[in-house]
């Protein structure tokens, strides 16, 4: 079962470097903007980096990359962090810390860039942050795992991961407040990423 966690907290920085360096990202920006009127606060949100498709903010690019460090509430941070500590280090060991980073980094651009497209179709405004679309890709990489490299993950590991999606799916769908985009869009963009990155920037694992 690779997504049990075994490893004490030296271990689990040494062997997933990349992982560790994103959730104290998160950790330390959620203090940050605790720390500077509230993490709820649309307007510190905004400050410091979250994803709008509002006019004023629209071409501020770099958006669609801070927004993934922010997080609106301690049970956001919390819900994602769990996610990450989690999920992504066999991802990462399976990858390596650049290409993981590559995939990571990616899949949520790409969700974002399509959540912004979807709530500017629909004619709405949106104020979007949080990790959830990188973790999303996280997970489409693993789906891609699941049916086309079936040697990797054990079968445990694979229905763990199919109820998962499921969960999150009917999760994205069913509460207010969520960007089901952001995170279809992540879940895509990981799946389609991991497929080029193991073909045309191949891990030493599947090399011959």
């Amino acid at each position: 079962m690779i997504f049990i966690r075994y490893e004490n907290w030296k271990d689990y920085l040494k062997y997933f470097p990349l992982t560790s360096i994103l959730l104290i990202a998160n950790v330390a920006m959620f203090i940050v903007l605790t720390l500077n009127g509230g993490s709820t606060n649309s307007m510190v949100l905004l400050k410091f980096g979250a994803l709008t498709n509002y006019e004023l903010f629209a071409q501020d690019w770099w958006r669609y990359v801070t927004s993934m460090f922010l997080h609106a509430g301690f049970g956001h941070l919390l819900f994602n962090s769990f996610a990450l500590i989690v999920f992504a280090p066999p991802m990462e060991r399976l990858l390596g810390s650049l290409r993981y980073g590559v995939l990571y980094l990616g899949g949520g651009i790409v969700g974002n860039i399509l959540a912004v497209a979807w709530y500017n179709s629909v004619g709405d405004i949106t104020i979007s942050v949080g990790a959830s679309g990188a973790i999303y890709a996280v997970y489409g990489a693993f789906l891609y795992v699941a049916l086309f490299q079936r040697t990797i993950m054990d079968e445990t590991s694979r229905k763990t991961l199919y109820t998962l999606l499921l969960f999150g799916i009917i999760f994205s769908f069913a509460v207010s407040n969520v960007n089901w985009m952001a995170h279809l869009g992540g879940l895509l963009g990981g799946f389609f990423i991991y497929g080029l990155i193991i073909r045309l920037w191949k891990p030493r694992i599947f090399r011959k």
